[in-house]
């Protein structure tokens, strides 16, 4: 792929074990100039006082991390950087905050959910060395959250029966058609 001057932010989102870090790593490396900011390693520059964030009292930290990773994203993407965010951006938390963020900064952003079944995302998830035990009920309420989209349902890519790369290559055609277009 050229140069991504011009392209959107890419917020690329989806339930834990979807693929989102694994697509992410690979349209950065078609770009000649990428950035792919993982937020979850933007969760781990707490040192102390640091809430998991799928509990109810870390709401405050979530929207601080979230803004930092859209400020980060801005700043990459001003700077013509093909910016990718990967992490769990939920529509009904962080989507439209992070999206009006970018949009002030003055850049254009596209959304895509990954999605796959809740065992499949189960099964991966599950693999990682760093899955805390007992993370079976968020995981299954993460996937929940990406079910329903709602006014975003045409932002979800169907991940289940496909490689990594087809996944890739779907999100890159999607994303040059405007349909990713938040």
């Amino acid at each position: 792929m050229s140069a991504m001057r011009g392209w959107p932010v890419l917020i690329l989102t989806g339930a834990p074990g979807v693929g989102k870090t694994t697509v992410a790593r690979l349209l950065a490396d078609r770009a000649d100039r990428a950035v792919h900011l993982e937020s979850d390693r933007f969760f781990q520059f707490i040192r102390a006082g640091y809430i998991e964030p799928w509990k109810r009292e870390s709401r405050e930290q979530n929207r601080l991390v979230m803004r930092t990773v859209a400020e980060t994203a801005a700043a990459f993407a001003s700077a013509g950087f093909f910016t990718i965010i990967d992490g769990i951006v939920l529509p009904r938390w962080f989507f439209e905050p992070m999206r009006d963020s970018l949009r002030a900064a003055g850049l254009d952003v596209a959304f895509a959910v990954l999605r796959a079944p809740l065992e499949l995302c189960m099964a991966r998830a599950q693999e990682r060395e760093d899955q805390p035990p007992g993370s079976r009920p968020v995981i299954e309420q993460l996937w929940t959250e990406f079910a329903d989209l709602d006014s975003l349902e045409p932002h979800a890519i169907d991940v289940a029966a496909k490689t990594p790369d087809q996944v890739a290559e779907l999100v890159l055609k999607t994303l040059r058609s405007g349909a990713l277009d938040a």
